[in-house]
């Protein structure tokens, strides 16, 4: 069985939306495309590039489309991102000429790509496709940096969906801007008590 991780950049008010620049997702009037830039430093830099080691993606469409659009001719950024497998959900599109690309059209595809051998899969942006994850249990590890600001509007990393979980940190850093890595591992369902009982 594969594991599937969630990497995300999200605001204390969890807005995933548009991190990287300001037209990469202009969808409901969002304005605030790029909001991660002020926050970049030497040490998320080596974050990101840890998190960057080769493994095969689970994408959605819409990310899918920026990141075909771009990474083809910047691999020196990211290597090996061309040779993996690209796992794609969606009902619409069903070829690419970035190489190595495979399109699933539904929840079972996904399941069964879980239950293969073969490596991680990560799964970036696709704010739709991690609500459909999320909703199902099928999130193993979530990679999570938080970034000290709040947008208030935006698409949301937990929104519509998304099940009773517990989950176990599995390791953290605060970078000098003053973001949170957190990656946290699922754990279980969720435990209640009453505190000081």
């Amino acid at each position: 069985m594969r594991k599937i991780i969630v990497l995300s950049m999200i605001t204390l008010d969890g807005v995933m939306q548009a991190p990287g620049a300001p037209e990469e997702d202009t969808s409901g009037g969002f304005k605030y495309g790029g909001w991660v830039a002020p926050y970049f430093d030497e040490v998320y830099g080596k974050v990101m590039e840890k998190q960057m080691k080769p493994a095969d993606l689970l994408l959605g469409r819409k990310t899918f489309e920026i990141f075909a659009d771009y990474w083809p001719e910047h691999e020196n950024v990211w290597p090996g991102i061309n040779d993996v497998t690209k796992y794609v959900m969606s009902t619409t599109m069903e070829k690419s000429d970035w190489k190595n690309s495979v399109f699933l059209k539904s929840l079972a595809d996904i399941e069964k790509l879980k239950n293969s051998k073969g490596s991680d899969i990560q799964v970036h942006g696709s704010g739709e496709l991690i609500q459909l994850l999320l909703k199902n249990d099928l999130v193993d590890e979530l990679w999570l940096k938080i970034h000290p600001l709040t947008l208030g509007k935006g698409k949301k990393l937990f929104d519509n969906g998304t099940i009773p979980a517990a989950f176990t940190l599995i390791e953290s850093s605060v970078t000098p801007s003053g973001v949170i890595i957190a990656n946290y591992k699922r754990a279980g369902k969720v435990k209640t008590g009453t505190v000081g009982a």
